[in-house]
């Protein structure tokens, strides 16, 4: 027992000299590092400062959010500087806003939100950011950096959940490393594949010393050595957590890389294209992605004179009425071509993975990103040319190549002649009664006639959306917004705020809200009842939307059957109403046809 004794003295006496010697070596070295980085402990800055300024710099106009006290100090210091703080009442519309600002600007979406729940309520909408390529910043509050895994208020794993989600996550662990984190996540969001960054900021990297030091401050500590060296620790962690922070700082904005084609890969492609007799072009949203301007790329599509069918972001890319542009009978055409040029756009379900495309084709895909360049390569179809590139710019650098060559004319003009017969039958079902209410198809050519030039069409819903996009025509780029390949639901508010405030001379933000009504999931039901036998959860009810805007202080209109002979007068009040500043939401009652019978919606 004494030798027991005896070691267990030895033991303790060397681990308490190696303590010791740990405190003393981590004492020095905090020394050092003040020396180096003066902490002003006087100094009523914040860390939001250094955000804000970092933001302006890169000409950030808006961020979006839902206040809480983790993140107040960013929202304050921004709008000192005249970066317009926008509110709304959940943080997925947030997000969301921010998405349809970095889309139709293509610039930073910036969304700042409090910790906990206030970043998970943003997960469907930073996936759906990340799945259509937006480049946007999300800024989360957090909590504290000693108290994370102590079991604080809204403390979770925030960096786990989003690494799947962003292509760049960092939590900020001093002050003054806010601005290089911040200037470094918008680059990267921007550069190759564009898409969502993260950065967390807990709680003490954004209040001023003075706050922060009041709350590490240890009210009762320990006697003895152990309080003096807890007391220690807290006050060298809080001084090195604000050292250096108001040094100057470089705040411009990095370099954003942006993967372009080689020349030979160029020429290639144009040898490929001045051989072709059936050319198609896809046009997928990345082709409206910066550095290129939408105009130059319209230019391009009608130098090359090829027929186009646009997807996404690029609808609208050639106006309303444009003899290039392909609406109709797409799988058709691509069985006729002999050449297909993918510029953006990708083989999932949307093209059924591939196999739309005839084998015979010559396929010329161009992407950012290499996964998406090759999907489903290696089993429904086969590139002649891949690259891993921006479209946008290599449409420009075809069209120079091709100067001179021409399509042949008979090719476009057959399938405008196709198209042309098709919408003759689309617009002969909208003149078809339905059983009760509207037609919805009537409804929406009478809302494409009447539409401003200027308008921007925010697509959020199921069957109804699904029409609108066979017959309402964007009168040009960057005037189009849907949720993209993710399929969400719910984008509507968010983006139409987004996209309303990048609107010219957009002092409020009045929308017109067109619900089409048919109490019923029909998207889901127009399966699910002839396949298992049952609506079940599709049945809805004919629900009082105008009420709910009258509530909200906008202006709501229900539309019915009696209601027909007066619908161009109620939609054109509606835009008479946005232009004086109130929003308007028209609650139109639209019974069922049978024009989308046959699609799926999995």
């Amino acid at each position: 027992r004494r030798l027991e004794m005896e070691i267990a003295t030895a033991l303790g006496c060397f681990v308490g000299f190696a303590f010791g010697g740990l405190v003393f070596v981590a004492y020095k070295l905090g020394l050092l590092y003040q020396l180096f980085h003066k902490t002003e402990t006087q100094s009523p800055r914040h860390g939001g400062e250094s955000v804000a300024e970092v933001l302006r710099a890169h000409g950030v106009k808006f961020v979006f959010t839902l206040v809480g006290g983790h993140i107040s100090p960013i929202l304050v210091a921004c709008e000192k500087l005249g970066i317009r703080i926008v509110d709304t009442r959940h943080e997925a519309t947030a997000v969301f806003a921010a998405d349809a600002v970095a889309r139709l600007s293509g610039t930073v979406g910036v969304a700042a939100v409090t910790a906990g729940p206030g970043l998970t309520n943003t997960v469907t909408a930073v996936k759906n950011a990340q799945m259509a390529e937006s480049p946007l910043l999300l800024l989360g509050g957090a909590a504290a950096t000693l108290l994370q895994g102590r079991g604080a208020l809204q403390d979770i794993d925030q960096m786990s959940l989003f690494k799947p989600l962003c292509k760049f996550c960092a939590s900020v662990r001093s002050v003054k490393d806010i601005a290089i984190t911040v200037r470094k996540a918008l680059a990267i969001a921007q550069s190759g594949t564009p898409g969502p960054v993260f950065i967390e900021f807990p709680i003490d990297t954004l209040y001023p010393f003075h706050l922060v030091s009041k709350e590490f401050g240890v009210k009762n500590p320990p006697k003895g050595i152990m309080g003096k060296v807890v007391t220690w620790y807290l006050h060298n962690h809080l001084k090195n957590l604000f050292a250096g922070a108001w040094e100057t700082r470089d705040v411009s904005p990095l370099p954003v890389h942006i993967p372009q084609a080689t020349d030979n890969q160029v020429q290639k492609c144009i040898e490929l294209v001045s051989r072709a007799k059936k050319p198609v072009i896809l046009l997928g949203s990345q082709a409206t992605l910066p550095p290129t301007p939408a105009d130059d790329i319209r230019a391009a599509l009608e130098s090359l004179g090829i027929p186009c069918f646009l997807g996404g972001m690029s609808r609208g890319m050639l106006g309303r009425n444009s003899p290039l542009h392909i609406r109709q009978n797409r799988r058709d055409a691509l069985k006729e071509a002999d050449l297909v040029l993918l510029a953006g756009t990708v083989c999932d379900f949307r093209l059924s993975y591939g196999r739309v495309l005839n084998r015979r084709s010559r396929i010329i895909a161009v992407n950012r990103d290499k996964t998406q360049l090759l999907k489903n390569s290696d089993m429904f179809w086969k590139p002649t040319v891949a690259i891993q590139g921006d479209a946008g710019s290599f449409l420009l650098r075809l069209s120079k190549g091709l100067k001179g060559h021409t399509c042949p004319e008979d090719w476009p003009q057959s399938l405008k002649a196709g198209d042309v017969t098709k919408e003759k039958a689309n617009r002969g079902k909208a003149d078809e009664k339905t059983d009760r209410h509207l037609n919805p198809l009537s409804v929406l050519h009478r809302v494409d006639e009447l539409m401003a030039d200027d308008s921007i069409i925010v697509a959020d819903g199921g069957d109804f959306v699904g029409s609108a996009a066979y017959i309402m025509r964007p009168r040009g780029p960057l005037r189009w917004l849907d949720p993209g390949a993710f399929g969400t639901l719910g984008v509507g508010g968010g983006f139409a705020l987004g996209a309303k405030l990048k609107h010219p001379l957009s002092i409020t933000t009045p929308v017109i809200a067109l619900v089409g009504n048919d109490a019923c999931w029909s998207q889901i039901a127009r399966e699910q009842v002839p396949i298992l036998g049952s609506n079940v959860a599709c049945g809805l009810a004919f629900t009082d939307y105008h009420i709910v805007a009258d509530g909200y202080g906008g202006k709501g209109t229900l539309i019915g059957r009696e209601d027909e002979d007066k619908l161009d007068g109620i939609i054109k009040e509606a835009q008479k109403e946005t232009r004086q500043g109130r929003a308007t939401l028209l609650n139109v009652l639209i019974g069922k046809t049978n024009f989308r019978e046959g699609s799926i919606s999995v």
